[in-house]
């Protein structure tokens, strides 16, 4: 996968590097390294992401993570992931759509490319709620990653 940086260039999901992003890097044999999607920001409003191109890992099964670092009481978070063959069009659906998260956690789940043989990009979209009218501004800290569906248990044998 190849992650969008300054310049045009490529940043891995260490940010002090730059580069080409494979899901299970040669220079961390037997270790677990993730491609974020989306690194960690603090946000009050929807959004999303930088479009990520899939490279190699068109086609895949990978698992999701997202991570909430930060909320508020009484708001709520939606993360969904969104598939394009061009870039450009995103569709009416999202291709893994988490349901509303209350709290701060990780939670995973798996981003089936399989199923989706003509997208070659992704993005990360997300949808703040407060619960309700009295409450303030929401705010939430969170981050999301890939990683390949074996890539665990590679490391556990390794």
């Amino acid at each position: 996968m190849r992650v969008p940086g300054p310049a045009g260039s490529c940043s891995s999901a260490d940010p002090q590097t730059a580069g080409d992003v494979s899901l299970v890097n040669s220079q961390y044999k037997g270790m677990i390294v993730p491609t974020f999607l989306l690194t960690e920001r603090v946000v009050r409003f929807d959004g999303a992401g930088p479009v990520i191109e899939l490279g190699s890992d068109a086609g895949k099964l990978h698992v999701l993570t997202l991570g909430i670092t930060r909320m508020v009481e009484h708001q709520s978070l939606e993360v969904s992931v969104w598939g394009s063959a061009d870039g450009e069009d995103w569709g009416r659906y999202p291709i893994a759509k988490y349901p509303r998260k209350l709290y701060c956690g990780l939670y995973s789940t798996l981003l089936n490319l399989s199923a989706h043989p003509d997208v070659r990009y992704v993005r990360v979209q997300w949808k703040a709620h407060r619960l309700s009218k009295n409450d303030s501004e929401p705010l939430f800290g969170f981050y999301a990653y890939v990683e390949d569906s074996g890539a665990r248990i590679v490391a556990a044998v390794a």
